[in-house]
C-alpha cells in the first residue's frame, strides 16, 4: 500500500464486502464501506471536493472561514479538509445529532452551532437557513452550500460512479445500487455517470418515513409537509437544487425501528458497523432483493461508521426508552424499570464500597443515585447530594464507606402500586424504590415515568 502524504489521501477506494448471513432472496447483496473514509463517512468525498473546488476558483483564500449547515457527516467530511489545509470552520447542526458527532467536530477544531431540529426551511433556527445567515454576516466567510453546490454531485459522478463500476466489474457487474438522499449529492452524481456509463442500474432510493422524497418518487407528488425522523442525515423536506431525481423509479419509506434493528442485524450478522443511515439503506435493500423474481447483484452503502451512534441505535437503554425495543410487560410497575435488578442492569454499590467508588460509577453511568445492596438485600440509596453533604470541606472522606453517607431509612412502593403512586415520591425529590415483597426490583425516575408515557402515546 502506498504512504500518504496527509490523511486526506485516504479518501475514497472504499472496499466492498458481499453479504454472507442476511436473507438476500435470490439476489447477491454487496456493501461499499464509505464508513472506511478517514472521517468515518461518504461525505469525506464532498467535503473534499466541494474545498478544493472552490481553492481552485478562488473562492476561498488562505485562512478563509468556512460555514455550513450539515447534519453531522458533511461536518466531519469538511472539518477534516479544513483542518488540513489550514481554514476556520463554523458548522450548524441540529440538535436531534449524537453526541459522538459533536465531540469529533469539537476535537477536530470546528465550532458548533446547535440549533433546533423541530422546524423546516424558511424558519430563522431551521440549519441551513441559520448557517447562511452566518456567513452573511460574518466578513469573508464562504458559505459551502452542499445543497446547492454543484461540487457535491460532481465528486460522485467522477468518483464513487467509476469506483463502483471498476469493483463490481469483478464480479460481472451491478443491477441496482441501493442510496439514501440527504443533500442528493450522491444520488445526481452517480445518476449522471451511470447514465453514460451503465444506463442498465437501476437506482432503488430508501427514505425515512417522514420525508418526502419517497412520496414524490412513488407517486409522483410532492408534499408540503413533512414529518420528524430519528434517523441521521438523509431524507428531506424540501428538493435540493441540486438534485437529479430522473433516473430514480423506486423508494422504500422506512420506519425510524426498521433502520435500527437493520443496523444491528447488520453488526450482529455481518460484522459490520455502520450508523442510522445505514440501517435505513439496509432495510430497503433486503425488500428491494427480497421481491426480485430474478437473480441480481445489489450494492447498498455503509453511509458511516456505528462508532457514532454507540449512544443510540447501539445502546439498549436508548433503544427501550424509545420504544425500538421491547421488553416482557407485566401490567405493573416493573414496566417502568429502565433498569432490572433481576436482569443485573442495576448499578449497584456495596456499603463497604468507598465513596469515591460510588461517585465514579455515577459518572461513568450517568446517573445521580445508586442502590446500595448487602447480597440480594437492599441495605440504602445513595444519591449525589449524600455524597456532596459528606465530603463538603474535607474531600478525605471520599475514602469514607458507602454505609457512612447512604440513607437507610426507606420508603418504597409495592410493585402492585398504581402508576399514581409515583407522583408524590417525584414531588417530594426522590426517586421510587420498587419492591416485591422483601425482593428488590429496581428504581424508577422521573424520566423513567415520561418515557413510558411517551411510548404509550407512540
Amino acid at each position: 500500500m502506498p504512504i500518504h502524504d496527509s490523511v486526506l489521501g485516504l479518501i475514497a477506494d472504499t472496499p466492498i464486502v458481499k453479504a454472507q448471513r442476511l436473507d438476500a432472496g435470490k439476489c447477491e447483496l454487496y456493501f461499499k464501506l464509505e464508513s472506511q473514509n478517514p472521517g468515518g463517512s461518504i461525505k469525506d468525498r464532498i467535503g473534499m471536493s466541494m474545498i478544493e473546488a472552490a481553492e481552485k476558483r478562488g473562492d476561498i483564500a488562505p485562512g478563509a472561514t468556512l460555514v455550513e449547515g450539515t447534519a453531522g457527516n458533511t461536518g466531519i467530511g469538511l472539518a477534516l479538509v479544513a483542518q488540513q489545509k489550514g481554514y476556520r470552520l463554523i458548522l450548524v447542526v441540529p440538535d436531534k445529532m449524537s453526541r459522538e458527532k459533536i465531540f469529533n467536530l469539537k476535537a477536530m477544531g470546528a465550532e458548533v452551532v446547535l440549533t433546533r431540529s423541530d422546524v423546516a426551511k424558511g424558519h430563522p433556527d431551521y440549519y441551513q437557513d441559520l448557517a447562511e445567515r452566518i456567513a452573511r454576516e460574518t466578513p469573508g466567510a464562504y458559505f459551502i452550500n452542499q445543497f446547492g453546490n454543484p461540487d457535491n454531485p460532481a465528486a460522485h459522478e467522477f468518483g464513487t460512479g467509476p469506483e463502483i463500476l471498476r469493483q463490481m466489474a469483478e464480479v460481472g457487474g451491478v443491477d441496482a445500487v441501493v442510496f439514501g438522499c440527504g443533500s442528493s449529492g450522491t444520488m445526481s452524481g452517480l445518476s449522471r455517470c451511470f447514465a453514460e456509463h451503465a444506463p442498465g442500474v437501476e437506482m432503488v432510493l430508501a427514505d425515512p418515513v417522514g420525508s418526502i422524497l419517497a412520496e414524490y418518487i412513488n407517486e409522483g407528488t410532492l408534499s408540503e409537509k413533512s414529518g420528524s425522523w430519528m434517523v441521521e442525515g438523509i431524507g428531506e423536506d424540501f428538493l435540493p437544487t441540486i438534485s437529479d431525481f430522473s433516473r430514480v423509479k423506486k423508494a422504500y419509506a422506512i420506519s425510524d425501528r426498521e433502520s435500527f434493528l437493520a443496523g444491528r442485524e447488520l453488526l450482529a450478522k455481518e460484522g459490520i458497523l455502520g450508523g442510522s443511515s445505514t440501517g435505513t439503506l439496509l432495510s430497503a435493500a433486503l425488500k428491494y432483493c427480497r421481491e426480485q423474481a430474478e437473480p441480481k447483484k445489489v450494492l447498498v452503502f455503509v453511509c458511516d461508521t456505528g462508532n457514532k451512534y454507540l449512544s443510540k441505535m447501539y445502546n439498549d437503554y436508548w433503544m427501550l426508552d424509545n420504544g425500538f425495543i421491547e421488553r416482557e410487560q407485566h401490567g405493573d410497575l416493573r414496566d417502568l424499570i429502565l433498569r432490572p435488578y433481576s436482569q443485573k442492569d442495576t448499578v449497584v454499590v456495596g456499603p463497604d464500597d468507598l465513596l469515591v467508588t460510588a461517585y465514579q460509577r455515577m459518572k461513568l453511568y450517568e446517573i445521580s443515585q445508586l442502590p446500595v445492596m448487602d447480597g440480594e438485600r437492599l441495605a440504602g440509596i445513595l444519591d449525589e447530594s449524600d455524597v456532596l453533604l459528606h465530603v463538603y470541606g474535607d474531600e478525605a472522606r471520599f475514602r469514607d464507606p458507602v454505609s457512612t453517607a447512604m440513607v437507610s431509612k426507606l420508603e418504597v412502593l409495592d410493585v402492585k402500586s398504581p402508576v399514581e403512586a409515583l407522583l408524590p415520591v417525584f414531588d417530594a425529590g426522590k426517586v421510587a424504590i420498587v419492591m416485591d415483597g422483601d425482593r428488590f426490583l429496581g428504581l424508577i425516575t422521573r424520566i423513567d415515568l415520561l418515557n413510558w408515557l411517551r411510548r404509550r402515546v407512540s
